[in-house]
């Protein structure tokens, strides 16, 4: 777990005092940023494992900069933990809809935010520099679109390669067939909730030769996950 860099966009210097002190003892590498226009110009230079974001920020509001992040083909893999003092549902929906991987409340514990980062470290998905998404022995090329397991490649349809990326991006977390439309096919699309679940049948059948169907979960009345466990 050593060695994995977090960036915290965060106003409050005490808050990112506390945050450097508690991660920099957890062995991680720290990259601090005031606000967004210092945070692209630190992500500039280098690029994080890991984005801490406040909500509330003085140039732009912490939503707004993670959709910037979400449609940056640079950014879009990066893990982000909405920070925030919003402890309402509502609010903890539109932070997980506008593509947060975790969401915490102030104030919180330092030891229970370690652990929900460490948890989305272990999720098994790895970005690598030449934007592979690796899962295991599943490989998706971001550039290229080319998927393989085991080295033997998968042909896959665009629709069937975007909804893959997103459930190996998003793992864990339960997804209504709603929001996977809106997500794969976009916002405004009028297409019926059943072509995600024939969408989904047919990328499991891409995937049941080598293995790889048993992670994609049916939960009944939701919708789908996409889970480390089989």
């Amino acid at each position: 777990m050593g060695n994995k860099k977090i960036l915290i966009i965060e106003d409050e210097k005490a808050i990112r005092e506390m945050l450097r002190f508690a991660l920099s003892s957890a062995d991680f590498e720290i990259i601090e940023a005031s606000n967004t226009a210092e945070a692209k110009r630190k992500i500039a230079n280098d690029l994080p494992d890991l984005i801490l974001l406040d909500w509330m920020l003085p140039d732009m509001s912490g939503i707004e900069y993670l959709k910037n992040i979400r449609h940056n083909n640079q950014l879009q893999n990066i893990p982000v933990i909405m920070l925030t003092a919003k402890a309402e549902e509502e609010s903890k929906v539109k932070g997980l809809d506008s593509g947060a991987d975790d969401y915490i409340t102030k104030p919180f514990s330092p030891n229970e935010l370690i652990a929900r980062i460490k948890t989305i470290f272990r999720r098994g998905v790895f970005v690598a520099p030449d934007n592979i998404i690796q899962f295991h022995q599943l490989k998706l090329n971001v550039d290229t679109h080319e998927t393989s397991i085991n080295n033997t490649p998968i042909t896959l349809t665009q629709i069937e390669y975007k909804l893959l990326h997103f459930f190996l991006t998003h793992q864990g977390r339960i997804y209504h067939r709603s929001q996977l439309l809106d997500h794969i096919w976009g916002v405004g699309h009028f297409i019926e909730e059943r072509t995600v679940d024939v969408t989904v049948r047919r990328l499991r059948d891409r995937l049941r030769a080598q293995g790889y169907d048993v992670y994609i979960k049916t939960i009944r009345n939701i919708g789908y996950q996409f889970s480390e466990k089989k």
